[in-house]
């Protein structure tokens, strides 16, 4: 890595490259050393390797480690490669090549299962909560275009070539109320101190350094302390700045416990750690951004459940609930600008407004200036900011009012509604007689739970899980979404230009298995596949029949039989169902609501969710047993 990336990218002091590392460790007495890198074709031509050196691909690491621990003796790899996060800083600044290309979710094929997160560790596959349940979406806003999510098993990733991410016109052609009552800034009769919190990479620290300047403008004094994360895991940064009067009365660069004036939180999850909190008294104000930013842990674990509440529990416990204000600054601001990375400038300006900052607007603008870096949208980011704090009301009137966020749920209320949903959906996947079959079971269901008083619970776990193995993703079933409407609309809301489309698939009668890992090898089809993906969803009709050369596959019987005894359990549920088991008869009928995935993939999470059948099972046939187990 050619850069110190963790800690800003400074470059390494010295001559330091592939070749003379490979050439110092081959000196120090290793038996064979072996070159692997992300970018092939960058490295030298005709460089001057150690013997018996030779450069592999990124993808063939495996294979490499691999025979090289069947050598024996020390043997030794140099990977290259640039840290993901400290190239896309160089693509911003014109240093670095950018790939024309992009990585699309169709979040109709795809599966919720995370395999895509477990390839990369990128807190860039963002969640999605849909009717169907929760799916996967790329951040195009924070991607580093390292494309590890590509290795992710399922047919759902398209690469775009091409084509650039759509901005949304914002607000455009209007301009920021310039006439804004001016706010009372605080006084600098002591130290101030301001905590200013986000995720590496959004401009964090660009924040606190354009405050400093401003704070040099006025001829005040300033320190700032910036504490990074692991930006690849979504790390967390604080920018600790403190401004007084006089460079004498600054003793110590970071804020200690209490000693945080301000919090202008740029990130709701960093903004509620002890980290922060513990830095606020009663007499703090702050301003947090409430967008739901997943974290590192949701690429680790598909069902993790941002605990909104939770946090802003603990920030309004440490600052009392009349100093903080919470907005989903991120949707604001993109909505008014047009990109999300307006949004901490956004906040700037709002907590200015709010009082929170001991400085002028006109140092803040002339340290935006100074900074030399997109000073018009900054500007206007800052005004919108301060328009948001004075009159909210009036920037959602010209917004058209509150939208919901793109990462919160939609989903139907009622029985019926769910019901109606998915009988339309299963007639288009195959027939109205299969969505009759469905029905059926669900009423058959409800007639039960109604007869004895129970409610409607499993009657909904019944509508939503038994639609779910119904539907399973077949060729035919990939291929019909990607002929919907839905997946050209999603397309063209996300990018412009002239682009074209490539399909990350493994075929499971064209594959080949990776003999590293025995896993299905995905290969990149061109965009003749939609003609494909045409005829192959109208022949959705020989599915289950004897013509169904698809439905041979150790996979397709498995999801067949997961069908036939998904239709065993509920009626062995409603021949024990009593008041007392009900809860364990839900939870048994939600089952498959952890059965996601493609191959492999959802093998493993079948065996996984029969493990979990059985312990369920037993609290079915026994609640009170249950219920004192808990207890203790």
């Amino acid at each position: 890595n050619d850069a110190v990336a963790m800690t800003g990218g400074q470059s390494h002091d010295g001559p330091l490259d592939p070749v003379s590392i490979a050439h110092q460790v081959w000196a120090e007495g290793v038996k064979q050393v072996q070159i692997v890198a992300d970018e092939k074709e960058d490295l030298p031509a005709n460089a001057n390797w150690p013997p018996g050196t030779k450069v592999h691909e990124r993808a063939d690491l495996d294979r490499v480690q691999r025979e090289l621990r069947e050598v024996p003796g020390v043997t030794a790899i140099v990977y290259v490669q640039t840290c993901a996060a400290e190239k896309r800083r160089r693509r911003k600044r014109g240093q670095f090549p950018d790939p024309d290309q992009r990585v699309f979710i169709n979040e109709a094929v795809c599966e919720g299962c995370g395999d895509c997160g477990v390839k990369s560790n990128c807190v860039s596959v963002t969640p999605v909560d849909t009717e169907f349940g929760r799916k996967r979406r790329i951040d195009q806003s924070a991607c580093n275009k390292d494309f590890s999510c590509l290795k992710g098993f399922c047919p759902s990733f398209v690469t775009v070539k091409g084509g650039k991410p759509r901005k949304s016109k914002g607000v455009e052609g209007t301009e920021p109320p310039h006439l804004l009552p001016v706010p009372d800034l605080p006084g600098l009769d002591e130290p101030y101190g301001i905590m200013i919190t986000g995720i590496g990479g959004t401009g964090v620290i660009t924040i606190g350094a354009l405050l400093s300047m401003a704070a040099h403008v006025e001829g005040k004094a300033s320190t700032v302390m910036d504490m990074t994360g692991l930006a690849q895991k979504g790390g967390a940064v604080w920018s600790h700045l403190r401004i007084a009067n006089t460079p004498e009365e600054l003793h110590a660069v970071r804020i200690a416990a209490g000693g945080a004036k301000s919090l202008i939180g740029c990130d709701l999850v960093v903004s509620g750690q002890a980290d922060t909190v513990s830095k606020l008294t009663r007499a703090s104000k702050a301003v947090v951004n409430s967008y739901r930013q997943f974290t590192g842990d949701f690429t680790r674990n598909p069902d993790f459940q941002f605990p909104t509440d939770e946090i802003k529990g603990r920030i309004t416990s440490a600052a009392g609930e009349a100093n903080v204000d919470f907005l989903d600054a991120t949707d604001i601001a993109t909505r008014l600008m047009g990109d999300s990375i307006a949004t901490n400038m956004f906040m700037l300006g709002y907590a200015f407004q709010k009082g929170m900052v001991p400085l002028s607007e006109a140092s803040i603008l002339r340290a935006i200036e100074l900074n030399e870096v997109a000073i018009d949208s900054n500007k206007r980011s800052f005004a919108w900011g301060r328009a948001a704090a004075a009159n909210l009301a009036m920037v959602m009137d010209l917004l058209g009012g509150e939208k919901k966020a793109t990462n919160q749920p939609d989903i139907a209320k009622t029985l019926e509604e769910i019901v109606a949903k998915r009988v339309a959906v299963l007639t288009d996947y195959q027939n109205a007689r299969y969505a009759r079959r469905y029905r059926a079971l669900v009423d058959t269901v409800r007639a039960a739970e109604q007869e004895k008083g129970l409610g409607e619970a499993l009657s909904e776990a019944v509508a939503r899980y038994y639609f779910k193995l119904m539907a399973y993703k077949d060729e035919y079933e990939v291929a019909r979404l990607y002929t919907q409407p839905e997946f050209k609309a999603a397309l063209e809301a996300q990018f412009e230009g002239d682009y074209t489309l490539e399909f990350n698939l493994a075929p499971p009668l064209l594959t080949k298995v990776d003999p590293a890992t025995g896993e299905p090898k995905k290969k990149q089809y061109g965009p003749g596949m939609l003609r494909t993906f045409g005829w192959l969803a109208k022949l959705r009709v020989l599915r289950g029949t004897p013509l169904d050369v698809f439905g041979r596959t150790e996979e397709r019987k498995m999801e067949r039989r997961l069908i036939g005894e998904y239709e065993q359990t509920v009626s062995d549920l409603l021949a024990g169902l009593s008041r007392e088991n009900h809860r364990y008869a839900v939870e048994i009928a939600s089952i498959p609501e952890h059965i996601r995935g493609y191959g492999h993939v959802k093998q493993q999470h079948v065996a996984d969710a029969k493990a979990n059948e059985a312990a369920l099972w037993q609290n079915f046939r026994n609640p009170s047993a249950a219920t004192a187990l808990a207890a203790e």
